[in-house]
């Protein structure tokens, strides 16, 4: 004699869930498109690398022995190369005129201008550097100072298309159609920035904001020698961004959540349509008879 038992997770299964319909076949199409999409969505979250950014303050560096790697591209098409110097200075006492050190310089329009490009380090302490002739032989009397910035970075180079971030921000500057006689103050504000893969590697990088004067300057002698000044200042705030990939246990709960609510959002639905169809048949036949 077979035996039963009360307990049975598995309900009887409704009469409207069992009966075919057009309606039915309709929802149950849409429902399947609908968690198609849906997990095609999810599946490219998944795939795809999030990149969080948070704020701290901190020195991210403390390998650099407290050093700032620089590299600047600059062009001044009026001003002969033997001219052109590189002039360091901060508030550690250094005070280097005409660094030389992995820096190169080469002529512009036939000898005419000049185009200077190097790589420095400068300390973690505000500071400036400054392109101008104080390291030439003989100053010559109305030097141009005119110039193009191609590129002024500092730090690691990232090339993360998901970061969009003020690393080269005075990278194309222009100042051509500036009085020739003129010096210019760049003002920089300097944002030390972390970038971690997935692998868990660091790169270090800086970001920076920038103002800037022109102004033709003047003592008791006479005129100032003009000069393209880059004055900088760290911000104790650091700015982290990080690679990070949804869990696999997340992308599976997700897809369950969409599979099950989707039929169960239809299962409703469908039911509801059923039992209003039902309804109104009766009242059709109620009205006949």
């Amino acid at each position: 004699m077979p035996v039963y038992f009360g307990f049975d997770i598995y309900r009887k299964v409704p009469k409207d869930l069992t009966q075919p319909t057009y309606t039915g076949a309709i929802i149950s199409v849409c429902c399947c498109l609908f968690i198609l999409f849906l997990f095609l969505s999810e599946l490219t979250g998944f795939i795809t690398t999030e990149i969080v950014n948070e704020l701290y303050v901190d020195d991210p560096d403390k390998d650099s022995g407290g050093k700032i790697d620089v590299s600047l591209n600059i062009s001044l098409p009026n001003l002969h190369c033997e001219l052109v110097g590189l002039d360091i200075q901060d508030e550690m006492g250094r005070h280097e005129v005409g660094h030389i050190d992995n820096s190169m310089k080469i002529p512009l329009n036939n000898g005419v201008g000049c185009r200077f490009e190097g790589q420095f380090s400068i300390n973690k302490v505000p500071g400036n550097f400054h392109v101008s002739t104080h390291s030439a032989t003989a100053q010559p009397q109305n030097p141009d100072m005119t110039h193009v910035i191609h590129k002024l970075s500092f730090g690691d180079t990232l090339q993360v298309h998901n970061v969009h971030g003020a690393f080269n921000a005075l990278g194309g500057a222009d100042r051509l159609t500036s009085n020739p006689l003129a010096s210019h103050d760049y003002i920089l504000k300097i944002v030390p920035t972390v970038y971690e893969d997935k692998s868990g590697k660091q790169r270090y990088s800086y970001q920076y904001t920038v103002a800037n004067k022109e102004y033709v300057a003047y003592s008791h002698t006479g005129r100032i020698i003009p000069a393209i000044w880059f004055r900088y200042d760290l911000s104790p705030i650091t700015v982290k961004y990080t690679e990070r990939r949804q869990p696999l246990y997340r992308f599976i709960t997700t897809i369950c959540a969409i599979i099950g609510g989707t039929f169960t959002v239809a299962g409703i639905l469908d039911s509801c349509i059923f039992t209003a169809s039902e309804a109104w048949k009766k009242i059709q036949l109620g009205k006949m008879h």
